[in-house]
């Protein structure tokens, strides 16, 4: 009869391992597939390689540029910066006021795809603005006033809670064209220092990390950089280890279904004893 109940018990534990575990399993693996089934937008700018051992095994880890900080003037005339609104993804461009040529064309473009992201698709009601911030540098700083931001800005119907155009010292706005973005080395358009005039736009992520250059003239290359500008928005924060024990405690449902087995086996079991106990020894 011991043998029988140890038997049993044996035998229940392993069917309620089994019923906890597999479920768990599946959707980390179910999770795991369908993360890298994702194209990620990819990094550019790379710093360097830096070659570490962790666990007996060599890793090549890379290290993207980190864009530094610029302090300018928007045309609002306050005093910004690119770190001011952390968290926020980031589309930037260059352009002039005077521009006759393919600015009026960009900040067009620009203005569309700040509307899509306010919309968030629908036209009755208004998302969170803070997703998404939105620069355009003034490659004339000297003609650029606050002032003239602000009228060229009202003319396409700049919303100036999540665009800010920029003005203020000349080498100041080339060296982080160059500098920090490398824009004349991902343009079609040739570009010297003496006049940065680019159609490209940016994609700078949460991290200050460059994701993407996109011609800001052609339709096909800005539906691509709104399906990244999405895809960034889900990606997840890569600083942040993601502990396997993390991800089991989030699955509220499915605990739920576990809570059950454990009484469901709790039960059983005191009725399988409550059996054996009122059967006669043999």
């Amino acid at each position: 009869m011991v043998f029988y109940i140890y038997t049993m018990n044996k035998r229940a534990l392993l069917g309620l391992s089994l019923a906890l575990l597999l479920p768990i399993g599946s959707y980390l693996i179910l999770q795991s597939f369908s993360e890298r089934a994702v194209d990620m937008p990819r990094h550019y700018l790379l710093d360097t390689v830096v070659t570490k051992i962790e666990k007996g095994k060599i890793i090549n880890d890379s290290l993207w540029h980190t864009t530094a900080n610029i302090r300018l003037v928007n045309q609002l005339g306050d005093t910004v910066s690119l770190y001011d609104r952390p968290g926020k993804i980031i589309v930037a461009d260059f352009f002039f006021t005077s521009c006759r040529g393919i600015c009026p064309r960009l900040t067009a473009n620009m203005a569309l795809l700040q509307q899509s992201f306010l919309k968030g698709g629908d036209t009755r009601k208004k998302v969170d603005s803070s997703i998404v911030q939105f620069l355009s540098f003034s490659v004339d700083p000297e003609h650029d006033t606050a002032a003239a931001l602000k009228a060229y800005a009202d003319r396409f119907g700049v919303n100036h809670d999540n665009w800010w155009l920029l003005t203020g010292d000349r080498k100041k706005i080339y060296d982080f064209a160059f500098d920090e973005l490398k824009v004349d080395k991902f343009s079609d358009e040739p570009i010297t220092p003496d006049f940065v005039h680019t159609s490209r736009f940016v994609l700078i992520d949460k991290h200050y990390k460059v994701r993407g250059y996109y011609n800001g003239l052609d339709s096909v290359a800005m539906s691509k950089l709104a399906k990244d500008i999405g895809l960034l928005m889900l990606e997840k924060d890569r600083t942040k280890k993601s502990e396997l024990f993390t991800q089991i405690l989030s699955l509220s449902w499915l605990w739920l279904i576990i809570i059950c087995l454990v009484i469901f086996f709790v039960v059983f079991m005191r009725s399988r004893q409550k059996i054996d106990q009122s059967t006669p020894n043999s």
